[in-house]
């Protein structure tokens, strides 16, 4: 009897090693708790809940304590284990290319095509990523790390994890999640930039209404896109080759069945498994350095200057224009490539002071513009960095 109990308790004592309680660190109940912030700012807020759930669920099954010495393959740094091979995606960098074939399919460029100018606003809102590099390399990152880290300011979360797999790996974990937490928090940062740059004169401005666009030109646009950016900066052509290819399944008006598939099925597949272990990738024992919250306060900082650049060009550029002819700096903030988020905080601010001025339709110009200047910086940045 004493044998067997003995047995027991030795039986015992080793499971006790293996739980989690027994693993645990205050960090795990940090990123735990985070994870758990997420979720609620998706369902309670409905702030992006399409990536925030996933994300912030996967911070929950990434900082589940196990003992990492008993060879378990259960987690997301383990070789062979599930986490690590659909983590590859990431860290492959195959994932933002399939989540840009999506954008490209779901994305109508009519409003840029109908009045190209605001492509210039789109380009002018990239300053924050070069802005964040710059501050980087002062505070003590490498040129690789500072462009990873800076082009969270373009607020493009595929773009964010493709540039960091190729230059940064040991910081995507961190670059994802800022890239995506401020994506989600563009109702909240942007519009007290956007009141405070501009004058209420200027917030009144009403611009003309964009003219219509045929079908020919809407097919020509994604050809001729591809064409002229990936001539100039051919490193982006993973991102902005799938993105141009996705537009033309949607507007040929001949594969819509593929375009469906690209904009539905095959984005939302991608969506979940790039949230979820991006999620994962923050495991308490990789994330939490001083490193991690740099990272952070950099993420935010781009994120304002490139804002913030978006609307000061709009005002200068406005000094060279026709009086009829002038923009309402209000969509300045949409040159970010947070779509459609940032063209909806262009038309909520912009109703504040006149309900019947519309700004939706002239924001989401410069909002994709945004996509594809995200893409070409990162291009441009891979292109002198590798």
């Amino acid at each position: 009897m004493g044998e067997f109990i003995n047995f027991l308790q030795s039986n015992l004592a080793d499971f006790w090693t293996y739980t989690g309680f027994y693993n645990a660190t205050y960090q795990h109940f940090i990123m735990i708790a985070v994870g758990i912030f997420f979720i609620y700012l998706a369902v309670a807020k409905e702030f992006e809940p399409m990536l925030l759930i996933p994300i912030g669920f996967g911070m929950l099954v990434g900082n589940i304590p196990f003992n990492m010495e008993a060879g378990l393959q259960v987690g997301i740094y383990e070789q062979g284990s599930v986490l690590n091979i659909l983590y590859q995606g990431v860290t492959s960098g195959w994932y933002p290319p399939l989540i840009f074939l999506g954008i490209g399919a779901m994305t109508d460029f009519s409003a840029l095509i109908s009045n190209p100018k605001l492509m210039l606003i789109g380009a002018a809102a990239q300053f924050g990523i070069f802005g964040a590099y710059m501050i980087a390399l002062k505070w003590g990152f490498d040129p690789m790390q500072a462009a990873a880290i800076g082009i969270i300011g373009g607020a493009d979360g595929p773009t964010a994890i493709f540039l960091s797999s190729k230059l940064a790996p040991n910081l995507m974990g961190a670059i994802a999640v800022s890239a995506y937490s401020y994506m989600a928090l563009v109702p909240v940062i942007q519009p007290p930039i956007m009141r405070l740059l501009t004058t209420k004169k200027e917030r009144l401005i009403r611009m003309k209404a964009p003219r219509a666009v045929s079908h020919t030109e809407k097919v020509l646009f994604p050809i001729m896109g591809l064409l002229l950016t990936c001539f100039l900066v051919p490193s982006g052509l993973p991102l902005l080759g799938m993105l141009f290819f996705g537009n033309l399944l949607k507007e040929s008006g001949v594969t819509r069945r593929l375009a469906e598939t690209a904009r539905g099925p095959l984005i939302d597949t991608i969506t979940i498994l790039l949230g979820l272990t991006v999620g994962a990738s923050t495991q308490a024992s990789e994330f939490i350095t001083w490193d991690s919250l740099k990272i952070f306060g950099l993420g935010a900082l781009s994120f304002m200057i490139a804002t913030a650049s978006g609307v000061l060009f709009v005002k200068i550029f406005n000094l060279v224009l026709k009086k009829d002819n002038k923009i309402n700096p209000l969509i300045g903030n949409a040159g970010v490539s947070a779509v459609p988020d940032s063209a909806r905080i262009s038309q909520i601010v912009g109703a504040e002071y006149d309900p019947t001025n519309y700004l939706l339709m002239h924001a989401m110009g410069p909002n994709v513009a945004g996509v594809i200047g995200s893409a070409v910086a990162a291009g441009i940045l891979l292109g002198f960095l590798i």
